[in-house]
C-alpha cells in the first residue's frame, strides 16, 4: 500500500466553472482517487478555491462588493457544479479562508529568502493617476508584442499564450479607467528560479517521464528560464512577512506564489480539524507520500515546475510532484467554452433534464487526455443510449428482471457441476476482459471508460449465446446457473464502476442483495476460473430499476439550437 496526495488546481474564484474545467483537472482526479482508495491506497484529496489576485479585486470593485464576500459567493458556486458531477474532496476550502494559509505562505516566503531564492530589486512599473495605484499586470491591457492580438493582459496573452510583462504591452490602458498609465519605480521580490533550477530541479525533472504534453511544455520553459516577480501592490492577498517587508508593507504575495501553497495549508486545515495539527507534515514532508497534481493545460507551468522549485528551496523535506497528469483543453460542440459569449453549458439546467453520472461518464470518455477534445451533443446522446443504457443498463435489467419475475427474486441455485463450463464460457469465450484499475492508475482515464463497456458487453455475449430464457423450459438447473453467473458477474461491473459512476454503481449492488457500501468492497482482481465467484445463491434481489434513460433525437437538436442561438445573441 502507498501514500498518495492528490491535488486538483484551486480554481480561482472569480466566475463559475464550466465542463471544461470539470474535465480537465477534476473529474479524472475524483476518478483516481476513487480506484486507488479501491485498491488499498491510503488517499488524500485536496482542493479550494484560489482567491487572492487582480482580477478578484477587479470583479468585487466592479459589483461594489467586498473581496470576501465575493469570493465566498463563488467559493460557493463553484462547489455546488462539483457537487453536481458528485466530486468529492477530503477538504473544500479557500486561501482566504485557511486558518493555516497566511502563516504557512509568509513561511514559505521567509525560508526562500532566507536560503537565497529571492531577490528583491526595484523595477518600472505602471501607474494609474487617476485611480492613484500601481497596476497589478493583470489591471493592465494592451497588445501582444509577440502576436499583436489585442486585448492582452499584463501576464499574459490568450491568443498565442505568452507569458507577458505590463511593461512590454503595446498601447497599455489601466482595465478600470481605460486611461494611459505612466512608469514610476516600485520595489519587488522574485523568485530566482534560473538559481534553483541549476541547483536541482532541472536535474530533478530530467529524471521524469510524464505525459509527452507535459514534458514537452516545461522542457522549454527550462531553457528560457527567468526570475519571476512573486510580490504586487495590492489591496487584497497574504501580506509580505513584516519583518521582511523594510518599508514595503502595502506588498502582498502574488496570486500565483500563494496559491499552490494552498495545497499545503489546506492539508493543514484538515489534519487540525481531525485533532491532529501536526499530522500533515507526515503527508507533505515524508519520503513515501506520492504526490499527484491534476491540471489543465494552462497550469502545467506552475505545478510541473514553478511549485516543486519552491518546495524544494525551502528546504525542510517537501515531497516534490510524483506525477502530474495535465490534460489538455476541453471545448464544446466545434468551438471554446465562453460563459461571457454564452457557449457554455448551464450547470442547473442541464442537471434537471440529465443523469449527472451519465454526464459523469460522458467527460470521462472524451477526456482531452493528449490532445484537446470536445463536449458534442450528439456525442453524448450516444454514449447514453448505446454504452450506457445499451449496454450496462440493459444487462442489469434483463437478468435481474428474469430472475425477478421466474426464479422468485432470488440468486437462482448454482450446480457445481456446471461451474467448469460456464466459467470458461464467460471468462475466455465471450470476449477479452480487462482492468479498468491498471488504465486508470495509469492516468489513460478514456481507455479505462472503454474497458469498463467492453467487460459489461462481455456478459451481453454470454446471456445471448446461452439464452436462459430458453434454458429454462429445457433445462432449469442450467439456466439457474447461468442467471447465478450473470449475477456474480454484474457484481464484478459494479465494482469496475465505482470510480466512473459511484451511485449506478451503488445500484446495481443493492440490486443484487448486497449490502453495505460497493466502494469499501475493494477493488476486484481479474477474473479467474474458480476465484471469482462472490454471492450466495438463495440471496434475495433488491428492487430491480432502470439505470439509464435515452436521450431523444429531438432534445439533442434543441440544445444545439440553443446553444447557437445563445452565442449568437451575446
Amino acid at each position: 500500500m502507498s501514500r498518495y496526495l492528490v491535488t486538483s488546481a484551486l480554481p480561482y474564484a472569480n466566475g463559475p466553472i464550466h465542463f471544461g474545467h470539470v474535465a480537465g483537472a477534476y473529474l479524472p482526479a475524483d476518478v483516481y482517487v476513487r480506484c486507488m482508495r479501491m485498491r488499498g491506497h491510503d488517499v488524500l484529496y485536496v482542493c479550494g478555491g484560489d482567491e487572492h489576485g487582480a482580477a478578484i479585486t477587479i470583479g468585487a470593485e466592479k459589483e461594489g462588493i467586498g473581496y470576501a464576500e465575493y469570493v465566498a459567493r463563488w467559493r460557493a458556486e463553484i462547489k455546488h457544479t462539483f457537487d453536481c458531477f458528485g466530486i468529492e474532496f477530503d477538504i473544500w476550502s479557500g486561501t482566504s479562508i485557511c486558518p493555516q494559509h497566511t502563516e504557512l505562505s509568509q513561511e514559505f516566503f521567509r525560508r526562500l529568502d532566507q536560503n537565497g531564492f529571492l531577490i528583491k530589486q526595484t523595477t518600472e512599473q505602471l501607474y494609474c493617476e487617476n485611480d492613484s495605484m500601481f497596476l497589478p499586470d493583470r489591471y493592465v491591457l494592451g497588445t501582444c508584442p509577440n502576436c499583436e492580438h489585442r486585448p492582452a493582459r499584463g501576464d499574459e496573452c490568450p491568443n498565442c499564450g505568452s507569458w507577458l510583462e505590463p511593461l512590454k504591452l503595446k498601447e497599455p490602458s489601466c482595465k478600470t479607467c481605460g486611461g494611459s498609465p505612466i512608469v514610476r519605480e516600485t520595489t519587488h521580490w522574485y523568485l530566482d528560479l534560473p538559481k534553483l533550477r541549476d541547483e536541482h530541479i532541472g536535474e530533478w525533472f530530467a529524471s521524469k517521464t510524464w505525459k509527452t504534453n507535459v514534458q514537452a511544455f516545461v522542457t522549454q520553459m527550462l531553457e528560457e528560464l527567468r526570475s519571476r516577480p512573486i510580490t504586487r501592490d495590492l489591496k487584497w492577498g497574504v501580506p509580505v512577512p513584516p519583518e521582511i517587508a523594510d518599508g514595503q508593507e502595502d506588498k502582498v504575495l502574488y496570486v500565483w506564489f500563494d496559491a499552490p501553497i494552498g495545497y499545503v495549508s489546506m492539508t493543514a486545515e484538515l489534519t487540525a480539524k481531525r485533532g491532529e495539527p501536526d499530522a500533515w507534515k507526515g503527508w507533505w514532508q515524508s519520503p513515501d507520500t506520492r504526490l499527484v497534481h491534476f491540471v489543465g493545460k494552462d497550469n502545467i507551468p506552475f505545478h510541473a515546475l514553478v511549485f516543486p522549485a519552491m518546495l524544494y528551496g525551502v528546504r525542510q523535506d517537501y515531497v516534490l510532484p510524483w506525477a502530474v497528469p495535465a490534460n489538455e483543453f476541453y471545448n464544446l460542440q466545434g468551438s471554446k467554452f465562453s460563459t461571457s459569449e454564452s457557449r457554455t453549458i448551464p450547470v442547473d439546467a442541464f442537471f434537471g433534464k440529465y443523469d449527472p453520472e451519465a454526464a459523469r461518464f460522458h467527460l470521462i470518455a472524451s477526456m482531452p487526455e493528449n490532445s484537446d477534445s470536445e463536449f458534442r451533443w450528439e456525442e453524448f446522446q450516444t454514449t447514453v443510449n448505446a454504452s450506457l443504457a445499451g449496454t450496462i443498463g440493459n444487462l442489469v435489467t434483463r437478468v435481474l428482471r428474469f430472475i425477478d419475475k421466474h426464479f422468485e427474486g432470488r440468486i437462482p441455485a448454482l450446480s457445481e457441476a456446471l461451474v467448469p463450463e460456464l466459467d470458461r464460457a464467460i471468462l475466455e469465450e465471450c470476449g477479452e476482459i480487462s482492468d479498468p484499475g491498471a488504465s486508470i492508475e495509469a492516468y489513460r482515464f478514456r481507455r479505462a471508460s472503454e474497458e469498463l463497456v467492453a467487460n459489461a458487453a462481455v456478459a451481453n455475449v454470454f446471456v445471448d449465446r446461452l439464452a436462459p430464457w430458453a434454458l429454462r423450459k429445457t433445462d432449469p438447473d442450467r439456466a439457474a446457473a447461468v442467471l447465478t453467473t450473470l449475477c456474480d458477474y454484474l457484481a464484478l461491473v459494479a465494482r469496475w464502476m465505482v470510480p466512473f459512476m459511484p451511485g449506478k454503481a451503488q445500484a446495481i449492488w443493492e440490486m443484487l442483495g448486497q449490502k453495505g457500501s460497493v466502494a469499501e468492497s475493494g477493488w476486484p482482481e481479474l477474473p479467474t476460473a474458480n476465484s471469482w465467484r462472490s454471492l450466495s445463491p438463495g440471496q434475495e434481489l433488491g428492487e430491480v430499476e432502470g439505470l439509464f434513460t435515452r436521450i431523444d433525437d429531438e432534445s439533442v437538436a434543441q440544445e444545439i439550437a440553443a446553444l447557437e442561438e445563445g452565442a449568437t445573441e451575446s
